[in-house]
């Protein structure tokens, strides 16, 4: 760190998942943590543990976002770390998931980390020392599954978004990274948390899309990720101390013995994508 003064976080959604245990190690480091959820009584741990809890669900009109981050600046005068953690995953096909349903699904995983980071970012510009914003994209961000393309969208999105908000922000000091995790033992996959379109098609059922809904059944509380271990490792890249002491941070933080396979093995198979065709494909400039 740069600066002497106690670093600051706000994370949202840290009633559940990467947002709870990025708040409890941050905590753990004697940082100052604003932990914000859509119903604080659901993180009254977190209150006990030391931080600030409040009310904040990332799909309200952006002037009630805009309204919590200047109350975090008047009372705190710093927003060091700026994390983005809300999100969930919409199951259906395509032809299966309604137009409201959609709009939902990219409200919250989206337009709510695109509002938070407007609202937030006049005063993390202003926070004097060392600065970092923190999306999260998913494993989902480099492939769009059966049953599961709207939330591969909208983590695509926030890759792409995370990328060039990096670039807007880099010649200003403050690091911007995104988070894509493979599958960690959270409650993401949760029955409650896992939300099914609300129509059934059934020729899709015998499909990959059938096949895709039940492996995202089998895998909720079987995933290999420790959700802990990933938060400690998260705290140490946006700080750059611990394991990354000496490192600067990352554009994007594949998190999870997964995500590198699944990364490498998309670069892969675009690579050989591009071998096959750009023979044909690339063949469309002007002869003058």
């Amino acid at each position: 760190m740069t600066n002497k003064q106690t670093p600051v976080w706000f994370i949202t959604a840290t009633s559940s998942g990467f947002g709870k245990y990025i708040a409890l190690e941050a905590l753990s480091r004697g940082h100052r943590v604003v932990a914000s959820a859509r119903n604080t009584t659901r993180i009254a741990d977190l209150q006990e543990a030391g931080a600030e809890t409040v009310a904040l669900d990332v799909t309200w009109p952006i002037s009630k976002i805009e309204a919590v981050a200047k109350e975090v600046w008047e009372k705190h005068g710093a927003v060091n770390h700026l994390v983005n953690s809300a999100g969930y995953c919409l199951v259906g096909a395509i032809e299966e998931t309604s137009p409201k349903e959609d709009f939902d699904q990219f409200n919250t995983n989206v337009f709510g980390m695109l509002n938070v980071c407007k609202a937030f970012l006049p005063y993390v510009r202003k926070t004097e020392g060392y600065r970092t914003v923190s999306n999260f994209g998913s494993i989902g961000s480099w492939y769009g599954g059966p049953g599961a393309a709207l939330y591969c969208g909208t983590k695509w999105a926030c890759s792409g978004i995370t990328e060039g908000l990096h670039a807007e922000l880099a010649p200003l000091g403050i690091n911007v990274t995104v988070i894509e995790p493979g599958y960690f033992r959270t409650g993401f996959l949760n029955p409650t948390a896992r939300i099914l379109s609300e129509k059934t098609i059934k020729e899709y059922t015998e499909t990959a899309v059938g096949e895709s809904k039940k492996a995202l059944e089998q895998a909720d509380t079987n995933q290999t990720g420790d959700v802990v271990k990933a938060s400690k490792i998260i705290v140490d890249v946006l700080t750059k101390t611990g394991s990354a002491e000496g490192r600067g941070v990352p554009m994007r933080i594949a998190l999870g013995s997964d995500a590198p396979v699944a990364i490498r093995n998309k670069m892969k198979a675009t690579e050989e994508l591009l071998k096959e065709w750009e023979g044909i494909t690339a063949d469309t400039d002007h002869r003058d």
